[in-house]
């Protein structure tokens, strides 16, 4: 892709990640993909916002010499030192050896830890400002969106926020950058919330705080470092990472997350039946096969639900292995307060009962329900589900 001025003075200097599996080393962006989005201001001063990958560092380097010899740069600006946004610093530092990079304290301890950079470097405070020329930049520390260092900077004549990953979210800009020009803005926004769930959903708390420290901004524009910039309704996705974040105590939509796991089929029969039973009653549903579904596509829903249903037999006296991993990470994520309940079939022995009641016990899950079956479900197994999913709904409607 070329520059794209985004206003006056300012560009889009970014590059889209394609070519890579998974994000983090842990979430899949095929096929995708996501953008790593920085920006160059050339006023007075030249300030460049944010980096890119080492992976795609050529590209990057190619497309801000269409702007600019790379030693001209006055100053770099590091809102966030995870490497999928500085992972270009050295090369782009040797190529600037005069260029001072601005960060909070913390981004200066990180960063010398992880490229050391010991020189050049000055420390921003908290509400900062920096004159330029025609714009004046303010920063902003949001620590643990996601990481300690983070801050955000803000254009005070043109009302942009330049957010790095908070209000970002996955998907590849397809050759357009702006939430106007997007024809598929709803897939987008549910990227979006895959991301949050995925990166940003455990230090919701901070979310919380960051967007209350915001929301007197006036906002012409947000600028993440991933995904569409938000111009014509900035509001927008401001407004989804503040629900998104609200869940975390509460408000939840009343519906069910049913996750089910089977190796011979016995839990995967009963687990049929209880989703249709809890439909049946009013309740929507979104079912996930833990065996070919990968947690990043199960966190948005255990994220944002209030019921979890797990379906999972006993695998030599636990919880079968798959559905342990999407409990580990959903306790990593901190999807906690829910309204759940638990079935699966045993063989000769399980401890998966208690295994379950002590989960809930941490994660603040009220159970509804645990139970479990010797191999096949019997009769009583199923004549119990009409009034399990009667209970199971009115717990999931009354929860705050």
């Amino acid at each position: 892709m070329e520059p794209i001025s985004i206003a006056k003075d300012i560009y889009w200097v970014g590059v889209n990640d394609r070519q890579s599996d998974l994000f983090e080393g842990l979430w899949p962006i095929t096929p995708n993909g996501v953008s790593l989005n920085s920006y160059l201001i050339l006023d007075e001063k030249k300030v460049l916002i944010d980096l890119a990958s080492d992976l795609l560092s050529e590209h990057y380097i190619q497309m801000l010499e269409q702007l600019i010899p790379i030693h001209q740069i006055d100053y770099i600006v590091l809102n966030h030192l995870e490497p999928d946004h500085t992972g270009a610093l050295l090369k782009i530092s040797s190529m600037a050896p005069n260029t001072i990079f601005l960060g909070t304290a913390k981004a200066k301890e990180i960063v010398g830890n992880f490229y050391n950079l010991t020189e050049n470097f000055r420390v921003v405070a908290d509400g900062e400002e920096l004159k330029i020329g025609r714009h004046t930049l303010k920063f902003v520390s949001i620590p643990f969106v996601h990481w300690p260092e983070t801050m955000v900077t803000y254009d005070e004549e043109d009302q942009i926020l330049f957010s790095c990953d908070a209000f970002g979210g996955y998907g590849a800009l397809p050759g357009i950058l702006f939430d106007d020009q997007c024809a598929n803005l709803s897939f987008m926004e549910e990227e979006a919330l895959r991301y949050y769930s995925n990166i940003v959903a455990a230090h919701s708390a901070h979310t919380k705080r960051a967007i209350a420290k915001l929301v007197n901004t006036p906002i012409q524009m947000i600028a993440p470092s991933h995904g569409l910039i938000w111009r014509s309704h900035p509001e927008r996705i401001f407004e989804l990472y503040s629900k998104w974040a609200n869940y975390s105590d509460g408000g939840r939509e009343k519906t069910a997350t049913v996750l089910y796991g089977s190796m011979y089929g016995n839990t995967r029969f009963f687990a049929e039946s209880v989703i249709q039973a809890v439909a049946q009653k009013g309740l929507p549903v979104e079912v996930f096969d833990i065996n070919s579904s990968h947690i990043s596509y199960i966190l948005p829903s255990l994220w944002k639900n209030q019921g979890v249903i797990i379906c999972a037999p006993t695998y030599e006296g636990s919880i079968f292995p798959y559905m342990m991993n999407v409990l580990s990470m959903a306790k990593i994520k901190k999807v906690m307060n829910r309204s759940a309940a638990y079935f699966g079939s045993y063989a000769w022995g399980s401890m998966a009962k208690k295994q379950f009641e002590d989960y809930c016990t941490e994660q603040k899950w009220d159970i509804v329900e645990n139970r479990q079956f010797f191999g096949k479900p019997k009769s009583a197994d199923f004549e119990m589900i009409p009034d399990f999913a009667e209970r199971f709904v009115k717990a999931v409607k009354e929860a705050v």
